[in-house]
């Protein structure tokens, strides 16, 4: 968090919470009741492939996924852009045309198909990740995961031994039929393929995984001697906890946690919805997923000003597209119009959203030069 002021972003959403629930957070437009991301800063945004292959840019964390004010996702978004663009070196100007094209881009996606306008794709920042992607397989997951393709997961900093209990109880887990199911779901398997439980360790993660039960789970698919690139697979196996993300009352939303992120998920994020499974282990509520090479995060620590425009307008549309899935034409067309109030004679963007991304980002470049001190004194 210590790396950069955009890192400080990501890593620090509790300050953005605690802004939502001040009085200038309160002034906050209310849009309809949807499943919202919750936490939408760059980091989770970014390809993510289904179970038969297709490849999309979406939301790729759900950990905070609540029903809630879509708004919220917004503020997230604009915050984490404008923390982007200071890093790149970019002036101020380019943060107030950010800010109109990610609107641009939101209520474009909450129209119906025949009348939103016609775009050339993802821009180049966006591309680049997209076509990483595409090319993408099981041995690139194997290196950057557990350092080498050999069926280890190799002990050290991110990966602990396990203890004799929970190596039998994830055992256990990979009998069940739905786990099963959920690993054989990808197209190039087949139901009634041999699983073997290769190898297992804790998994050590930063952020939101800090203090969490969390696995790391190598499973072999197949007969043993015909086993290659799609006879592996690498199942994350995550405790999931309440949301800290501010919700509406009296929603429709399941109290289990992992339920609650699954479902959020397949809202949201269907490519990602398909592939996970929430589960109860070792008396704890945990969300299975496997990890494909396909998956990664969105990088735009440095972007050009072009970049950043097109970046926002076409982030801001995915989330959009998100959003509107789950409104009907009528919550749609209101709540495109609240969007379009409130705009200043000089900014062509609403004035709520502007002026909560320049207090937030007044609010973390203090937070994040009080954690850097605290961090100098910590490592000398």
């Amino acid at each position: 968090m210590a790396r950069s002021a955009h890192a400080y972003v990501r890593g620090s959403t509790v300050h953005f919470y605690e802004w939502l629930e001040s009085d200038s957070g309160k002034r906050v437009p209310k849009g309809p009741p949807v499943w919202i991301c919750g936490d939408c800063h760059l980091g989770n945004l970014g390809p993510l492939a289904n179970a038969h292959g297709l490849v999309r840019i979406a939301i790729r964390d759900l950990d905070q996924t609540v029903v809630g004010n879509p708004a919220h996702d917004l503020i997230r978004l604009g915050l984490s852009l404008a923390t982007s663009i200071r890093g790149s070196d970019l002036p101020g100007v380019t943060t107030a045309i950010v800010l109109e094209q990610m609107v641009e881009g939101y209520t474009d996606a909450l129209q119906p198909r025949g009348k939103r306008q016609q775009h050339m794709g993802a821009p180049a920042a966006v591309s680049r990740v997209l076509e990483k992607a595409f090319r993408r397989r099981w041995h690139h997951l194997a290196e950057e995961r557990i350092e080498d393709v050999t069926p280890q997961i190799p002990y050290g900093k991110s990966f602990w031994p396990l203890s004799s209990i929970e190596r039998k109880e994830i055992k256990k887990l990979f009998e069940e039929s739905d786990v099963r199911q959920l690993i054989t779901s990808l197209k190039s398997r087949k139901d009634d393929d041999q699983l073997e439980v290769l190898d297992a360790a804790f998994w050590v993660k930063g952020c939101s995984s800090l203090g969490r039960m969390r696995f790391s789970v190598l499973v072999g698919i197949g007969k043993r001697k015909k086993r290659k690139n799609d006879g592996f697979c690498l199942i994350d196996i995550k405790e999931a906890v309440a949301a800290a993300a501010p919700r509406y009352s009296n929603c429709d939303m399941p109290k289990d946690n992992a339920k609650r992120v699954v479902e959020g998920a397949r809202m949201l994020s269907p490519y990602l919805g398909q592939r996970m499974l929430s589960w109860r282990f070792m008396n704890r509520s945990v969300v299975l997923r496997e990890l494909l090479p396909q998956d990664l995060k969105l990088e735009m620590d440095q972007l050009t000003r072009g970049e950043a425009i097109l970046s926002a307008r076409y982030l801001a549309a995915v989330v959009g597209s998100a959003h509107a899935s789950q409104m009907d034409v009528k919550a749609r067309n209101e709540w495109r119009a609240a969007l379009k109030r409130n705009y200043s004679r000089k900014l062509d963007a609403p004035s709520w959203l502007w002026s909560s991304v320049v207090e937030l980002i007044a609010r973390h470049e203090t937070a994040y030069l009080e954690h850097c001190r605290r961090y100098a004194f910590t490592t000398r």
